[in-house]
């Protein structure tokens, strides 16, 4: 178990994969901020 285990995450750094161990960053859903106009509609 180490470098050389592609089980762990130190060998997953050093193979340079990913898994459940080390998931990729997912980049997260931003909204757009509402305009002024859209906001006289909802109220």
């Amino acid at each position: 178990m180490g470098k050389g285990d592609k089980k762990t995450k130190r060998g997953k750094i050093n193979i340079g994969s990913h898994g459940k161990l080390r998931p990729k960053r997912k980049k997260f859903n931003v909204r757009p901020m509402p305009t002024k106009d859209a906001q006289k509609k909802e109220t």
